[in-house]
């Protein structure tokens, strides 16, 4: 059996980090983890291939040479999804989908032959069993959640790992909170199921293995859901790991905001090897943080909060949300205001979407205010809101225009630099120089020192950066690649905004 597995191209708003990429000299941010751990499910003596459309085109040849094309997908690439299809359809080899675009609305999916549902630990194999007896049904599905105990090593021999600016892992799935814009829980439940420790360093080895990084992010949905398993078991075997190979890199990832309520905790990741944490912070209104259900973020200063976070050596890159229902036209200026005082590096605001599975999107519905099929794009959204479409899309603009472009880039990275301070870890990571790390800077001071129009605040970061704490100049020298970055994608969003704008009028 021959398995061409295709993982969908990422929309251009959707990756923060697109145009870093290319500055960098890589094809895309994060390999495909889904694909090669559900490549490690298929049976050994399976040929298999995978093609990721972020780093190289989908060939027809690649298609006929497969005897099924197995595609897994996010909400986000609907639109690659769809090109695959067709292109698949065209070419006559049958699709097996599964991902959590089918998950929660497969029947949208006609061209889709066979459909895998939920975690692949569960519903993969009694598809495999009737594939080899020539007997396979349209749809598998689970109630269940998978013992990820049993999930393989990724295979990672399958891509080519330079193509990728960093590198990924999964410690667990779930998350033990509600929020009701999200579909966390409706896809993997509120218990967070977590890999054991030795599976996790198996996985830091076979990447260590397929080349250098300097970042692995540990995809989990809240790695912070289970502290009890983290703290006596993950965290101090991934610090006696590191201290036995001394490896280059540092760890990202993505949890709540209370991990500022545990000393112990912070400085167990520290430890470990974490800097930079992605943090839903969604908006400093408690109303609106009350009616998301977003009760984590309650009851504290937030902005407090991210600044001692900062100062714990931690670098954050905050969620932010507009478009409650309890907001109001004074919502976005408070919002815009806050993002600058918060110093967050990347800051990534999006309108208020329902994702199918999730409460809001039920709620929604009862109130038969969902507008359009859900689809993961910024600056527009499947829900008709309380202060009407163009307000929202008006107040998200202004919110973008103050904290996207360079001059503001700038300001709120000075306060970053402001609080922000090293680890008091005692385990030192020192990241491998190569060659092309001095090609790299070479055409990042090229591109972006001498030849974009808005150089002046790249130097002015370095220089002031370097003045106010030279042990700084990395860092500002990477967020001055940053400042780029967000200048695009603010241009990208801002020409989406007004099309949407320029429909409503002509509606």
């Amino acid at each position: 059996m021959r398995i061409l597995l295709v993982y969908p191209e990422m929309p251009d708003t959707f990756y923060a980090l697109k145009h870093f990429i290319k500055i960098a000299g890589k094809k895309a941010a994060f390999p495909p983890l889904g694909l090669l751990t559900v490549a490690s499910l298929l049976p050994k003596h399976w040929e298999k291939k995978v093609v990721d459309l972020n780093t190289k085109p989908l060939l027809d040849n690649d298609i006929r040479w497969a005897d099924y094309v197995f595609l897994s997908a996010m909400n986000v690439q609907e639109e690659s999804v769809r090109e695959v299809l067709a292109q698949c359809k065209k070419v006559g080899t049958k699709v097996v989908a599964g991902g959590p675009l089918f998950t929660h609305e497969y029947e949208r999916f006609d061209l889709v032959d066979h459909f895998v549902l939920n975690e692949a630990e569960i519903t993969l194999p009694p598809f495999i069993a009737d594939i080899e007896s020539n007997a396979p049904k349209r749809i598998y599905q689970s109630t269940e959640f998978a013992d990820v105990t049993s999930s393989p090593i990724p295979m990672f021999e399958l891509i080519n790992m330079d193509d990728y600016l960093y590198d990924i892992i999964q410690y667990s799935r779930g998350c033990p909170y509600l929020c009701d814009f999200c579909d966390v829980t409706a896809l993997f439940g509120r218990k967070p199921r977590t890999k054991t420790p030795q599976q996790i360093i198996d996985e830091l080895e076979a990447i260590q293995q397929c080349g250098t990084t300097q970042l692995v992010l540990f995809a989990d949905d809240n790695l912070i859901g289970n502290k009890r398993l983290l703290k006596s078991e993950l965290l101090p075997a991934i610090i006696e790991w590191r201290k036995k190979t001394n490896p280059s890199f540092f760890f990202a990832t993505q949890l709540t905001v209370n991990l500022v309520d545990d000393e112990e905790l912070m400085q167990l990741l520290a430890d470990a090897g974490f800097r930079h944490v992605f943090i839903g912070i969604e908006t400093p209104d408690e109303i609106s943080l009350k009616h998301a259900h977003k009760n984590q973020n309650l009851k504290r200063n937030i902005l407090d909060t991210i600044h001692l976070i900062h100062q714990k050596g931690f670098i954050i890159s905050g969620g932010f949300i507009v478009g409650f229902d309890t907001d109001t036209e004074k919502s976005f200026e408070i919002q815009r205001q806050f993002i600058q005082e918060t110093g967050i590096p990347l800051p990534i605001v999006n309108i208020l979407k329902a994702p199918p599975g999730t409460e809001l999107y039920e709620r929604m519905k009862r109130e038969k205010r969902l507008i359009k099929d859900f689809a993961f794009e910024e600056g527009d959204t499947n829900i008709n809101p309380v202060m009407g479409e163009e307000k929202l899309l008006n107040g998200f603009l202004n919110v973008i225009e103050g904290i996207y472009p360079p001059e503001h880039a700038y300001q709120r990275l000075q306060q970053f630099f402001k609080h922000h301070r090293f680890t008091s870890s005692t385990i030192k990571i020192k990241p491998k120089l190569k060659a092309s790390d001095l090609l790299l800077i070479l055409r990042v001071v090229y591109l972006l020192g001498i030849k974009d129009k808005h150089r002046k605040y790249f130097w002015k970061l370095i220089l002031w950066t370097y003045k106010f704490n030279p042990k700084f100049a990395d860092k500002a020298f990477f967020y001055g690649m940053m400042m780029y970055q967000m200048n695009q994608t603010y241009l990208h969003i801002r020409s989406q905004v007004e099309q949407n704008l320029v429909r409503l009028k002509s509606a």
